[in-house]
């Protein structure tokens, strides 16, 4: 087990959403609320050490969150980049760990991150799951930030995650938004 405390939450909300279209993912209402903005809020009352939101230049107010916004101005870099610069941040708190979470996966609940926390200890990575494949929110130990680091592209950290012990979750919490057809029916915002 990890205390929030000794942790640095890294929330990367700076992709390019190519697959979604047009429209601001991360500025679609979902139940009242901007997209991009539910993760923030689920993870806002937990203590961690820092919290840390790679964003877009015109990303949502992560900072009414307790995040500080670090903006990737080359999002076409891929989520290697926006790690490298989330964790550039979250290093400056000085943490044991570090998680990382998704803003298009709004329906993470808290409880599922506790149950991250309670997994680590001696395992270096500890990842979600869905029951077919690990994934985010993953916690990462300091000894892998060289490797994040020197990650490249976009498929971010997921060929850490083969090994990671992992903590259970469905499939609708674990929900990531990549197309408008993976959006829920509460979604509001019906502009093409």
């Amino acid at each position: 087990m990890i205390r929030p405390e000794a942790v640095a939450v890294i929330l990367l909300a700076a992709g390019l959403s190519s697959r979604f279209g047009p429209r601001d993912k991360l500025a679609v209402p979902i139940d009242g609320l901007p997209l991009g903005l539910h993760a923030a809020r689920m993870l806002a009352p937990l203590p961690f050490a820092r919290k840390v939101a790679v964003t877009a230049a015109n990303g949502p107010d992560f900072a009414a969150y307790g995040f500080t916004a670090i903006v990737n101005r080359d999002p076409a870099a891929g989520q290697s980049g926006s790690i490298r610069l989330g964790l550039a941040e979250a290093r400056t708190a000085q943490p044991q760990a570090v998680l990382i979470a998704l803003a298009d996966m709004p329906f993470v609940p808290v409880a599922h991150i506790h149950a991250l926390l309670a997994r680590f200890g001696g395992n270096k990575v500890v990842a979600s799951t869905d029951g077919y494949r690990p994934g985010p929110p993953a916690l990462f130990d300091a000894s892998f930030w060289p490797i994040l680091e020197g990650l490249s592209g976009d498929s971010g950290a997921r060929a850490l995650l083969r090994d990671a012990r992992l903590v259970s979750a469905s499939p609708a919490e674990l929900a990531d938004i990549d197309t408008p057809l993976d959006l829920p029916s509460s979604a509001t915002d019906s502009n093409p």
